[in-house]
């Protein structure tokens, strides 16, 4: 017990004179931000980025996500707070360990945990006692636990809880937010043993305004995928009523708004083109996965996908009757798409919706372009695009075009002016002050 204590007491020390080394695997979307904020308030932090193009970018302060600003990137940079290498032979030197790394899906829609297992795996090679590990990829209850706690103590002969701490605290990134960010953003943290939950609750009470700590990792890891889950299952029944209104010939946008107006007992969700980003269509398959282990079936979960996977579809649907209607054979159809995205003002376009419904369209043999202002090429079907200019004449020449993200820096009125006619899957047209006689809503 004195060596266990005396081992907690000096990291809680180190966490709060600032003497911590932080080493934060992966640079994305969730560590990047992350790592900033604890080089900021004077910590040293490694990030370990085995792309070696981002890990050059952050030694060079060339800042590649948005929501950092880019003088805070260059400060921390600069005065030697934070450095990024491509391997983990530093490990031993850190104090804290953060692993951001993405959790993807295999095609079967199946947990794919490769990034963390071989990330545990190298990380037990060069676990020392008195280090804390924190899990923040999204994953399945059970994976901290079942999946990491056995590789770290079996190759380096350590004990959790005693010998060294390990806790999930998943991120809670929203890209592009501008009232939430990695600071006023309430972080959930569990672990299974008592003091790796202390240990961890004070690491991230250093940066965080609010830390929520839960009683397990397993419980910290179903709070993250609910969250999403609960997006994924709303924007679903959306969905389904826009797909429901087209067919009774109702104004879905009408309808939600006014619903919307009630001061209690609702919650705005809209319909779109689909789900996209590494969240929403990918963390509720995760909860679904872990569930049929239990032997138990989450309809809700099952069903919301089924629906939000079709909505592509019903694009590329709505988009051949307003051909037709137009006299137009899909085949012969110039189509130009606003926004590839899959998120409004980012630059992200993993998993987006309007990637999908361009496959679809190409499936027609139809002649895209696109113009996304923050997006400068794709690659869809070995096809290579480049966004274009949103001139007049490429609006005009366009027999349809397709409103698949909504950009704020997109003038829509000129827009819907100047085209022939406009399929808007976001309803960011509904409110515009203008003739909008060619604009047909999702």
């Amino acid at each position: 017990m004195i060596k266990k204590t005396r081992m907690l007491n000096s990291l809680q020390d180190k966490i709060t004179t600032r003497l911590a080394r932080v080493g934060v695997v992966g640079l994305g979307y969730v560590g990047l931000p992350f790592a900033v904020e604890k080089a900021k308030v004077g910590y040293r932090v490694l990030g370990i980025e085995q792309n070696p193009i981002r890990a050059e970018r952050v030694n060079m302060a060339d800042n590649y996500i948005s929501d950092i600003k880019d003088n805070d990137l260059k400060h921390v940079v600069s005065t030697g707070h934070l450095q990024a290498v491509t391997n983990f032979k530093q490990i031993h030197e850190m104090d804290v360990i953060v692993i951001c790394v993405p959790t993807p899906l295999t095609k079967n829609l199946t947990p794919n945990l490769s990034y963390i297992e071989s990330v545990t795996y190298q990380i037990a090679k060069h676990l020392r006692p008195g280090q804390l590990v924190t899990l923040e990829s999204t994953t399945y209850p059970g994976t901290t636990d079942e999946v990491m706690r056995p590789v770290l103590e079996q190759t380096s002969g350590l004990k959790q809880g005693k010998d060294f701490f390990l806790a999930h605290s998943p991120e809670r990134v929203d890209p592009g937010n501008k009232r939430y960010t990695t600071k006023n953003t309430n972080k959930v943290v569990g672990a299974s043993d008592a003091n790796s939950l202390e240990v961890a609750t004070l690491f991230y009470q250093q940066t965080i305004d609010h830390v929520v700590p839960v009683s397990s990792a397993k419980a910290a890891e179903l709070v993250k995928v609910f969250e999403n889950t609960f997006r994924a299952v709303n924007i679903a029944l959306v969905n389904e009523l826009a797909l429901l209104c087209d067919r009774i010939d109702l104004n879905v946008w009408e309808v939600l708004d006014a619903a919307n107006t009630k001061p209690f007992g609702i919650m705005p969700f809209y319909p779109g083109p689909g789900v996209g980003g590494h969240c929403i269509p990918i963390d509720p398959h995760y909860l679904e996965w872990k569930a049929k282990e239990v032997n138990f079936s989450t309809h809700f979960i099952s069903l919301a996908g089924e629906i939000n996977r079709q909505m592509p579809l019903f694009v590329r649907e709505k988009a051949r009757r307003v051909l037709n209607n137009l006299g137009i054979a899909p085949s012969k159809a110039k189509v130009l798409i606003i926004g590839v995205a899959y998120k409004k003002d980012l630059s992200d376009w993993r998993e987006s919706p309007a990637v999908v419904v361009i496959n679809y369209l190409l499936e027609d043999k139809m002649t895209l372009t696109y113009h996304d202002p923050f997006i400068e090429h794709i690659e869809v079907q070995g096809q290579n695009f480049t966004s274009v200019e949103l001139t007049d004449e490429n609006i005009a020449t366009a027999d349809l075009v397709i409103i698949a993200t909504e950009h704020t820096q997109i003038d829509y009125v000129n827009l819907v002016q100047k085209a022939q006619a406009v399929l808007d899957t976001r309803g960011v047209t509904r409110h515009l002050n203008c003739d909008r006689s060619k604009v047909i809503l999702l």
